[in-house]
């Protein structure tokens, strides 16, 4: 017989376990608009660097470092002069997908909500408490 489907409230040390350990891993404000600009298609660091307006290029290096190292970025260098490096995100990292998309609808709706704004007018203003 097969159990019972985990629902929130009878496990709850189990949702905080899941939770935390995502939040773990997305820490920090960049690792999810990285997947987001690579979710279009592969991408040289430049390339993701111009996507991603404010993020330093030893931020980048960092973050394409761990998000790799977690399988959810492939680096590819070619043989070239100067070498091509390209990132991609893998299948792995395309499962974060509906949460990019969520999160993304939410963040849409919670600032038209709060600041009465378009998401074009206030694109690049922080929402803040």
């Amino acid at each position: 017989m097969a159990q019972p489907k985990c629902i929130i409230s009878n496990c709850p040390a189990e949702f905080a376990l899941a939770v935390n350990d995502t939040l773990e891993f997305l820490s920090g404000k960049w690792k999810l608009p990285i997947l987001g600009s690579l979710i279009e298609g592969k991408k040289r660091f430049r390339e993701i660097e111009r996507t991603l307006p404010g993020i330093s290029p030893r931020m980048l290096s960092k973050e394409l470092r761990d998000l790799e190292m977690n399988k959810m970025v492939t680096r590819t260098v070619y043989d070239t002069i100067p070498a091509t490096v390209e990132y991609e995100i893998t299948e792995y990292g395309l499962s974060l997908d509906k949460v990019l998309m969520a999160m993304y609808e939410w963040g849409t709706a919670h600032r038209k909500k709060i600041m009465g704004k378009t998401k074009k007018a206030a694109q690049h203003e922080p929402v803040t408490g």
